[in-house]
């Protein structure tokens, strides 16, 4: 079967500048057949990475702690000579550690952010998280606030309850991460599954909950038996020296489990024995391929998930030849997907990581880590500037009369730029097969049976000639299936004076320009429907609008 892909596209009335976009028409197409939320997006970056976005200017690193109150000052903010007067623009405020907000991560995903005409970050500098008091920080209308070593999240907290800007992490939840007692009684209340578990808490009063006994090959936690291999968590989520216990017909001992350390991430112990001191969470150890998924969120309808080695094998950090630890990339399950918004929503955390193991056929969330970022993906970085973009300035745009017209809610549509500078958004597949007769009842729903395919990508928002295909697609009930297919030789030619009507237009330059780019892949789909037909042989027509043009005709 000969396939022949015909793409036509009408541009929007925006700028590329005005969002961040995809550049990848291929990743469009998959999106529609997947009914994914956001474009899978792919564009290279020519900002150097030694640099600091802070508001609206690029700073060398060392001259961005310095620029950092002037471009976050109240004049700033409220609008100076760099922006326009009359409209009003979002300012995003990160607070976080030095370390944090200036890590390649953030600063991929601020530069993107700066891409929308309407919003303007703003880096709290380290010095006024610390010392300063929360009357003197910045005022931001969004803040992307979150817990690291060393940060005051009590301050933070103050501070929001002072500016009330709209959060994306809720600051009160991030407490809870910092415990993983909390953090599993969160998941056991969403029903999300945990390995089997107990926890040993020597700082309780109440000596049920403190009981523990052990034997050479297993442990008992307050009346739950352990056979090993079990795993031994501290409570404390900042501690992150996690032990694995091996039974003695195994050769005994445990693997120690630290964060990474040059190109370690874990020492063998031939110690046996549990820890004494402390309050530890008890668990089996789940026997995977080897590996841990990371999954990424960004609001409840995105995860990225990547694969690493898992370093309970030998501890032995896997690296590229920059450097850079091994990931995988990992197509999560529909379960994994639920499972991910579950996490996002539970915890209300815009931005969130957490563990996945997959053993004996299911998938476990063994840690939840609360604000996270991809450390290498383009992609993620393309779509998580575009998800939080779209998500301030839809809380607030309204609030203070900012001209941005709102994406639709939750399935954003696949947005591509054009050579000329313009957006494109999908709006409809039409299908034109050409095939025998006696099958068209039969086998033209896959095309199984075509010897030709041409399938057109109509975009444009209010141009008058394309309305028309809609126009076609209302007449003959295709809102009621979500698709149509025309056959008869009435609808079929149709389809032809659409075609013919817009070339016609081209010929006497009453086109738009984008049309007339397109003019090649109208002919063909003319020449198409003009081909002569033997008595065995018939078109079908098969008009597919995107899903996004079905929910807001309806």
């Amino acid at each position: 079967m000969t396939v022949v892909f015909v793409t036509l596209h009408f541009s929007k009335n925006n700028d590329v500048s005005s969002s961040p976009v995809s550049n990848s028409s291929e990743n469009v197409a998959l999106d529609i057949s997947s009914s994914s939320k956001v474009s899978p997006i792919s564009v290279s970056s020519n900002v150097d990475m030694d640099s600091t976005v802070v508001g609206e200017k690029c700073l060398p690193g060392n001259e961005a702690e310095v620029m950092n109150e002037e471009c976050c000052s109240e004049d700033y903010v409220s609008g100076s000579s760099s922006q326009d007067d009359s409209v009003k623009h979002v300012v995003v405020g990160i607070c976080s550690m030095e370390k944090k907000s200036s890590s390649k991560p953030m600063r991929e995903i601020l530069m993107r952010l700066e891409e929308f005409e309407y919003i303007t970050t703003c880096i709290f500098s380290e010095d006024t998280i610390l010392r300063q008091p929360v009357e003197e920080w910045p005022i931001v209308d969004c803040l992307i606030s979150f817990h690291s070593k060393g940060f005051p999240l009590e301050k933070a907290q103050a501070y929001a309850s002072l500016r009330k800007p709209y959060v994306i992490n809720n600051l009160n939840m991030q407490y809870d991460l910092q415990d993983r007692r909390a953090v599993y009684k969160i998941l056991q209340r969403e029903g999300i599954q945990l390995p089997r578990f107990a926890i040993l808490d020597r700082d309780s009063p109440d000596p049920a909950k403190r009981e523990l006994i052990e034997g050479e090959d297993h442990v008992e936690v307050n009346g739950v038996l352990f056979n090993k291999p079990f795993v031994e968590k501290p409570v404390s989520a900042e501690d992150h020296n996690i032990y694995i216990y091996y039974p003695t017909s195994a050769g005994g001992g445990s693997q120690r489990l630290f964060r990474k350390i040059g190109s370690r991430s874990s020492v063998y112990s031939p110690e046996s024995r549990v820890r004494k001191t402390g309050s530890f969470i008890y668990e089996d150890f789940m026997p995977t391929d080897g590996t841990d998924v990371k999954v990424y969120t960004v609001g409840p309808d995105y995860a990225h998930a990547e694969a690493r080695k898992s370093p309970a094998l030998d501890g032995k950090v896997e690296r590229d030849s920059e450097g850079k630890e091994v990931r995988y990339p990992v197509i999560l399950s529909n379960t994994e997907k639920l499972i991910a918004r579950k996490v996002c929503i539970a915890f209300k955390q815009t931005v969130c990581g957490f563990d996945l193991l997959r053993a004996n056929g299911k998938s476990y969330v063994c840690d939840v880590n609360g604000f996270s970022f991809v450390k290498n993906s383009s992609k993620y970085y393309d779509d998580s500037a575009k998800i939080l973009g779209n998500m301030i300035l839809r809380e607030l745009a309204p609030t203070f009369h900012i001209p941005w017209a709102i994406p639709f809610q939750l399935d954003d549509p696949p947005i591509v730029p054009t050579t000329f500078g313009k957006m494109m958004e999908l709006r409809c597949v039409v299908a034109v097969y050409k095939t025998r007769r006696s099958d068209a009842k039969t086998k033209n729903e896959n095309g199984s049976s075509s010897s030709k395919l041409f399938v057109l990508l109509i975009g444009g928002l209010y141009n008058t000639s394309i309305h028309k295909f809609f126009e076609l697609f209302s007449k003959y009930d295709g809102y009621k299936d979500g698709h149509v297919k025309l056959k008869k030789p009435k609808q079929l030619q149709e389809i032809l004076d659409i075609a013919r009507a817009l070339l016609t237009e081209i010929e006497e330059h009453r086109a738009d320009p984008e049309i007339e780019e397109k003019k090649i892949k109208l002919e063909q789909l003319k020449t198409v429907l003009e081909m002569p037909l033997n008595e065995s042989e018939c078109f079908v027509v098969s008009c597919v609008p995107s899903p996004q043009l079905l929910i807001r005709s309806v």
